[in-house]
């Protein structure tokens, strides 16, 4: 059993894959990192004891943030919080999306800037440790004071209401707290205001959607090198000189990729000579498409690396100074924008594929039986699958829409700016999720491809990808009902089998 030490800096987003698909890792708190936070703790407590005025702490919320709380209300002020503010609707996120929730909140209040005690950051973990998951409505954050809703509704489980998964079980929050063997967290002063501040949610799910997103651009260069072989493309395009001359390493190691990818096929040396000079831009661009979304994960991960690590409570304590400050580093400007690119890059990976696919089923383009059917008009072949990703590109088109440029009043005009970054994160997810279902049904047209191209044989790197491929789908050789094989490759897609395992053959960037 691994351990991950929380500390509030030094989180990565290798660390949050592991946090989300790892049951042997064992989270908890480093020595300094406690200290930090009782450290803060005694500030919050000091200033309770001489009848400061502390926002969120001894007055109300938001706009009654001039309302002062009798001190022997305090606890009460903060139980109150948490079930006003546990108004998300919607379906609930992901099992994946809130284990990753719960580590980022306890980094955060790790950090040792939020004023709680250790016991509520211990017990978050043990939420995760035990397999208790909240169940939080994905509607309902503007993303202004951070993941309000949402985090609501996770702070309800930890005071034994609310609702949890358990046990593959949706029950009542104190009902899983019970078979989990934990006791009901009883909140004092701040502790909810911290708890429901911050950006955790749509932090948890753009660096989700990012990590698949980084691994589905790899994918994205595979299916592009079997597309180039499969279309009787020139490598040409694809030569390091031509790719030094712009300059951007995004587009550098996209087309290392699809040389090393295409390295030794027979399929590309039959048509040497043809005199054929260049491809569609679906083709041609490869290294300048794929190169630009790579150049924008790159950024995406900067932020979202930042942000994985940062203090976006309010108020902040500074135990070395001995103040609480107000401010607004809950506002997830940074996320939305993030976000958005991200929705904006990987649509852009989608639309490049659909093209491909499209020219595979196009037999005066392809020099192969139209729709990939070895016996055509008989049998549709890949007819149907290329319409659906058409159908997916257009979602996509329309999620691409950035959410970061809208915003909308709340709390009686007090969070008057608002991200969504929430939403923005959201559909990036969902324009992902429809990417890797394009680029799996690329990956079958290819093989298709392949095999009506025998007995030719593919590169070492495409040749693998085919391999794994044919793995899980036979030749289509008669019309068969395709979902279960897009299902299948769109699995490898995700999973990261077919990254790994063409890895393993030839190295990809």
């Amino acid at each position: 059993m691994r351990k991950l030490f929380l500390d509030g800096e030094s989180l990565t987003l290798e660390d949050l894959q592991e946090v989300v698909s790892s049951p042997l890792l064992r989270i908890e708190v480093s020595p300094e990192a406690r200290r930090r936070i009782e450290a803060a703790r005694e500030i919050v407590e000091r200033k309770i004891r001489e009848g400061r005025v502390v926002y969120g702490v001894t007055t109300g919320f938001g706009k009654l943030a001039q309302v002062v709380i009798d001190p022997s209300d305090t606890d009460r002020l903060q139980l109150n919080l948490v079930r006003s503010h546990a108004a998300g609707v919607g379906a609930p996120l992901p099992r994946e999306t809130v284990r990753a929730v719960l580590v980022l909140k306890a980094n955060t209040l790790a950090k040792g800037h939020s004023g709680v005690r250790p016991e509520v950051v211990d017990a978050l973990l043990e939420l995760y440790h035990r397999g208790v998951t909240p169940v939080i409505p994905e509607q309902g954050s503007v993303g202004a004071s951070g993941d309000l809703a949402p985090l609501a509704h996770l702070t309800l489980v930890l005071l034994g209401e609310g609702w949890a998964e358990y046990g593959g079980s949706v029950l009542p929050g104190a009902e899983a707290l019970k078979r989990a063997g934990l006791r009901p967290l009883r909140l004092r002063a701040k502790e909810g205001l911290a708890l429901l501040n911050g950006t955790q949610v749509s932090t948890a799910v753009a660096a989700l959607a990012l990590l698949r997103a980084e691994n589905l651009l790899r994918c994205a260069d595979i299916a592009a090198a079997m597309s180039l072989e499969g279309l009787l493309g020139t490598p040409a395009s694809f030569d390091e000189r031509i790719q030094k001359a712009r300059g951007y390493d995004g587009q550098l190691r996209s087309a290392r990729n699809v040389r090393r990818l295409v390295e030794g096929s027979e399929i590309v040396a039959s048509h040497k000579d043809c005199g054929k000079v260049q491809d569609a831009y679906s083709l041609r661009c490869v290294p300048q498409v794929h190169g630009a979304v790579r150049e924008a994960l790159q950024w995406i991960r900067a932020i979202i690396s930042v942000e994985l690590n940062a203090a976006t409570d309010n108020p902040l304590i500074f135990a070395s100074d001995g103040e609480i400050l107000s401010g607004g580093n809950f506002h997830a400007q940074p996320i939305s924008l993030a976000a958005d690119y991200l929705a904006i890059a990987v649509a852009q990976l989608a639309n490049m594929s659909e093209r491909r696919i499209q020219d595979l089923m196009d037999p005066v383009i392809s020099q192969l039986p139209a729709f990939l059917a070895p016996k055509a008009g008989l049998n549709s072949g890949f007819m149907i699958a290329q319409v659906t990703t058409a159908s997916l590109v257009s979602e996509n088109k329309t999620l691409a829409h950035p959410a970061s440029v809208d915003t909308i009043p709340t709390s009686a005009n007090q969070e008057d700016f608002v991200s969504m970054a929430s939403w923005a994160a959201r559909k990036a997810m969902k324009v992902v999720e429809n990417a890797e279902v394009v680029i799996a049904v690329e990956l079958l047209a290819a093989a298709q491809a392949f095999d009506l191209r025998r007995p030719l044989r593919p590169g070492k790197g495409t040749n693998r990808a085919y391999e794994v491929i044919r793995g899980r789908v036979p030749f289509m050789d008669e019309d068969r009902v395709l979902q279960p094989d897009i299902e299948a490759v769109a699995a490898l897609v995700r999973s990261g089998e077919l990254v790994r395992e063409v890895a393993a053959a030839t190295p990809l960037e």
